[in-house]
């Protein structure tokens, strides 16, 4: 992304010919999900969500199905057809659903939520394979890249890890007392954490692994923002870190030697920004904000090269899936 291949090179041979090669989805409090067009900013098609707002999206990584988590439900949708119901309803949370990831090979799918749990979805059985109780509302949970520990972060401001395999809390760190953390992203290599809070403080923990046992050191603390960071997002090469945050600002820091100096601040967004996905790689960004709009960033730049106008509410997710298949 975001170019377009000619016709007939080998980026689209790859791809099954009915398969749309970026799919690009935004969600929020009009209860709506829009799906655009990446390049030219044209909503694709809209899917109407009346239970709830939309939280959190996801897509499946065959690109074959979007997963919205509104409140308290998960409904599934299928991205490559005009189906406009869901095809699957996962129920069983009693609040909020906050956060929501798919398993590498979209076998199962990870949700956190205001009731404070975690829970693990076979997505061809719904039904819930495993349940985690935190005491505390789950801002955000995420999946580490090697599938077998989830990393959560809560009201309390603890960040936990789980091991899937012993079926418990491994870790747990509290960089800030009393301070809600609110989002959690691991780099694709497993290498470092980062946990962003409320009072616009980020945390960095470098992991190493031992035989099976993965050990958490903390590296640095970033005063990112002055107001909440609402999200935090690692980019798939690593080499940068996104902060979105109350302040109206998206900051892209560069991870390089772990020193997490600022790059640039992106500004044009008028209200919060909720939430952000990168490009495959790792040169544009997509934003949400409660100004009713999505963004399109070009990195290099700093720019936004693209708005996606439509949405009637706060737009508080986004999620964004072009990795040639």
């Amino acid at each position: 992304m975001p170019s377009t291949p000619p016709p007939h090179s080998h980026a689209q041979q790859a791809v099954p010919q009915n398969v749309t090669e970026v799919v690009l989805a935004t969600a929020g409090y009009d209860h709506t999900i829009r799906f655009w067009e990446a390049l030219s900013g044209i909503c694709l098609r809209t899917i109407q969500h009346p239970d709830s707002q939309v939280n959190r999206l996801a897509i499946s990584p065959d690109k074959r199905y979007l997963a919205a988590a509104g409140n308290p439900h998960v409904r599934m949708y299928e991205v490559q057809t005009n189906n406009p119901n869901p095809i699957t309803s996962f129920d069983g949370h009693t609040g909020n659903v906050t956060s929501i990831g798919f398993q590498s090979a979209g076998r199962w799918i990870v949700t956190g939520s205001e009731d404070g749990t975690i829970k693990i979805w076979d997505v061809r059985a719904p039904g819930i394979q495993r349940d985690y109780e935190l005491k505390s509302p789950v801002n955000d949970v995420i999946i580490h890249p090697n599938q077998g520990e989830l990393i959560s972060c809560d009201q309390n401001g603890s960040v936990k890890v789980w091991d899937l395999g012993e079926n418990a809390c491994t870790h747990e760190l509290l960089p800030e007392e009393d301070t809600p953390a609110r989002s959690v992203t691991m780099a694709a290599d497993g290498s470092i954490l980062v946990a962003a809070n409320n009072k616009g403080n980020y945390y960095v923990w470098k992991t190493k692994t031992t035989g099976d046992l993965t050990q958490l050191e903390a590296l640095t603390k970033v005063a990112g923002h002055n107001k909440f960071i609402t999200k935090c997002m690692l980019s798939p090469d690593t080499k940068q870190l996104a902060t979105c945050s109350a302040d109206h600002t998206v900051k892209i820091w560069n991870t390089v030697d772990h020193k997490f100096t600022l790059d640039k601040t992106l500004t044009g967004h008028q209200r919060w920004v909720w939430d952000c996905a990168f490009s495959a790689d790792s040169a544009y960004l997509v934003t949400g904000s409660s100004d009713h709009s999505a963004r399109l960033w070009d990195l290099a730049t700093g720019e936004t090269i693209r708005h996606y106008n439509g949405h009637q509410k706060a737009v508080v997710c986004a999620a964004l899936h072009d990795v040639s298949m």
